[in-house]
């Protein structure tokens, strides 16, 4: 990913930060009202970012461009301030223009394990429903209250216990997740973030070429260059045995594994969606098998 002679330029870089230019207007970056006339663009120019970092016009249109790899720290959270990225945007720029060393080809990542006593602690959790989750969104344990939830991703081929290939590729995930573009697109964000830390992992690539063949939006919130990342919020469901639940998810970082993240699931006390979590976790997975309650498998296009 990095420039330097005779290598390519920097694509990702160069595509991420021509996007953030393009979001940002004159008068949301200070620059006043007057600056947004007689513009042929929309965002700001690249002379104008420069100005706003404190940086000469020459040396940004060289970092937008791919072709700077020494650049520093603080010319990068100048550029970051100027164009008003979020935390995760600033994390996002900082892994493209500084990629770790090593051989720019695809490869590999190895397999992720999950500690036994982690798997313990998520069979203890019976009232909350709470998943690990790692590389590229791979589900890599989920406990009977979030199997109930979501679907049995242990039931399913390995390659296949993906939150994004879900989202996507199921049509079950459609009416499950109540408000499905926003949560998509989250992933689509969060796939983004990764991939600017792992940006050889052989099957982020494989993951993003085959949702993008099989799902427009998937193919062109990608090409978006938005980036998110989980740490809490709320998702609401419609879940087809216990209706209508909004709840609130923890993201919570592994310590010994920075790419493992515990999430979990809780819901108001006293609320409606209490009363439905624990009528879902009465159910035992016979209960929600016959009852033809379980998501289907992810389909293969």
């Amino acid at each position: 990913m990095s420039t330097s002679a005779g290598r390519e330029p920097n694509g990702e870089l160069r595509d991420f930060l021509r996007s953030r230019r393009a979001r940002i207007s004159p008068a949301e970056a200070g620059l006043g009202p007057g600056a947004d006339r007689r513009r042929r663009v929309p965002g700001l120019r690249r002379e104008e970012v420069a100005r706003l970092a404190g940086i000469s016009v020459d040396y940004y249109i060289r970092l937008e461009r791919g072709r700077n790899p020494n650049v520093s720290a603080s010319v990068l959270e100048a550029v970051a301030r100027a164009m008003r990225l979020d935390q995760a945007e600033r994390a996002h720029l900082f892994a493209l223009a500084r990629p770790k060393p090593g051989a720019a080809r695809l490869r590999p990542v190895p397999p992720q394990r999950v500690r036994p006593g982690l798997l313990r602690l998520l069979d203890s959790l019976t009232d909350t429903p709470a998943m690990i989750m790692g590389h590229r969104l791979d589900v890599l344990a989920a406990n009977a209250l979030a199997k109930a939830l979501y679907t049995d991703f242990d039931a399913l081929p390995h390659r296949d216990r993906n939150l994004a290939r879900f989202l996507f590729l199921d049509p079950a995930a459609r009416d499950l997740v109540a408000d499905w573009q926003t949560a998509a697109r989250g992933t689509v964000a969060a796939l983004r973030l990764y991939a600017g830390r792992h940006p050889h992992d052989s099957r982020l690539t494989e993951l993003v070429g085959e949702l993008s063949v099989h799902d427009e939006d998937f193919r062109q919130w990608w090409a978006a260059h938005d980036v998110f990342a989980y740490t809490h919020g709320t998702k609401r469901y419609r879940h087809p045995l216990v209706g209508e639940l909004a709840l609130e998810y923890e993201s919570l970082t592994l310590p010994d594994d920075p790419d493992q993240a515990l999430y979990l699931y809780t819901a108001e006390p006293g609320s409606p969606s209490a009363h439905a979590l624990r009528l879902l976790g009465s159910w035992s997975a016979a209960d929600l098998t016959a009852c033809g309650a379980k998501v289907p498998p992810v389909r293969r296009p």
